[in-house]
């Protein structure tokens, strides 16, 4: 990424094999469960200092609340100007929670019994101003709503606010709370969804994603500035990348076209070569066409076998806009725990797609190196960051 360096010196998440990183790291190498990927225990009486405040926020931007007070806390205190630190959250569907119960109460109660704070809950952008007014930040406060490339598009326009000198430090991730009957039916009528609420990325029996909720938060800072004030450097953002298939507003082109030439701009933003990646977070979401465009896509960049290539939505299902930030919190996490999970429901491998190296079965150890994370969404959206481990 040219310009000023970017580290990462936090990390929190919600999600639903685990709150927090040590929970949900331990989640991702465990046993998946079968069902909707859904947040349980999450209590946001727990991070709001005021119970008003949390009824007055939707359940995406509570988890966003959740996982920023975790990254936080591990960052330790910034020193960057407020003025120069930002927020950028990326959401699929934002509040969609609060629009369908307020749709309801009009419909069964009338328009004056709608709640005022529905618009201010229901807007894709209350997640980064939520967090903007906590923590008094009053740099650019935004957010990037591109379906379920939105957390890793989020995370590297968020990255690019640093590396061009706009901000000293910024706030990003992306979270999700889409579980509403009507948003259900709606995957679930176009076929998208695994009836059987099993999540199999890449393999050959593979029928569909599992829906999940949850949300990834990372902080980033100028590389220099966060070595001065002592913090713990957990990664760096090397590149990032962002494309259009400009195919069909759900299905991905054909041989993952989009997704090849994502890839490579993100390596080259990076300033490397492909043999240098040596892992990949797959946006793996198991279904049909999604998994084998972005296996021929993997092959066309790397070659086969390639990098070691994880789905980590075996585990945590697919939480659509928060997805890419999920997963860049588990690419880093597996980094500092020198392991990457495995893609929990890979039995079958696929004969019709490329020999890919799929991690399965158990977690593999490694050698932390450059690393990718993929997300690829409904629109044709393709979104890919490079992250590496600390510097030496």
């Amino acid at each position: 990424m040219q310009g000023r360096r970017v580290a990462v010196t936090g990390l929190g998440v919600v999600g639903p094999c685990g709150i927090g990183t040590d929970d949900f790291f331990a989640g991702l190498c465990g046993e998946a469960p079968v069902g909707e990927r859904r947040v349980e225990g999450f209590d946001p009486a727990d991070y709001f200092d005021n119970p008003k405040d949390a009824r007055r926020t939707d359940r995406f931007a509570q988890f966003a609340v959740a996982a920023a007070a975790e990254a936080l806390a591990q960052a330790g205190e910034l020193t960057a100007d407020p003025t120069r630190t930002g927020t950028f959250i990326g959401t699929g569907v934002g509040g969609i929670q609060t629009l369908e119960s307020q749709i309801e109460t009009r419909l069964n109660k009338g328009p004056r019994r709608v709640s005022p704070f529905l618009v201010p809950m229901m807007m894709s952008n209350a997640a980064a101003a939520t967090l903007s007014m906590k923590y008094g930040y009053q740099g650019p406060c935004e957010n990037t709503v591109t379906a379920c490339a939105a957390g890793t598009h989020a995370i590297g326009n968020a990255a690019r606010l640093i590396a061009s000198g706009r901000c000293d430090a910024v706030l990003s991730g992306g979270s999700e709370a889409p579980f509403t009957g009507t948003a259900v039916a709606g995957f679930s009528n176009m076929t998208a969804l695994a009836g059987d609420g099993v999540s199999t990325p890449f393999d050959r029996d593979r029928h569909g994603f599992v829906m999940a909720e949850g949300c990834g938060i990372l902080v980033l800072e100028e590389m220099d500035m966060a070595i001065s004030r002592g913090a713990t450097i957990l990664g760096e953002v090397l590149g990032a990348a962002s494309t259009a298939d400009a195919h069909h507003i759900t299905a991905p082109a054909p041989g993952g076209v989009g997704a090849i030439n994502c890839m490579r701009l993100a390596i080259e933003d990076a300033g490397l070569q492909p043999s240098d990646i040596v892992h990949v977070n797959a946006h793996g979401t198991s279904t049909g066409k999604n998994d084998e465009a972005e296996a021929h896509a993997m092959e066309a960049v790397f070659g086969l076998p390639g990098p070691a290539v994880t789905s980590t939505k075996g585990v945590t299902g697919h939480a659509l806009g928060g997805a890419g930030a999920i997963e860049a919190v588990a690419v880093l996490l597996s980094m500092s725990h020198r392991l990457i999970p495995p893609t929990w429901g890979h039995l079958n491998p696929d004969p019709e797609l490329p020999a890919i190296d799929i991690v399965a079965g158990s977690p593999r150890p490694w050698e932390p190196g450059p690393s990718m994370s993929n997300s690829f969404g409904f629109g044709g959206h393709n979104g890919s960051v490079v992250l590496g481990p600390p510097p030496a």
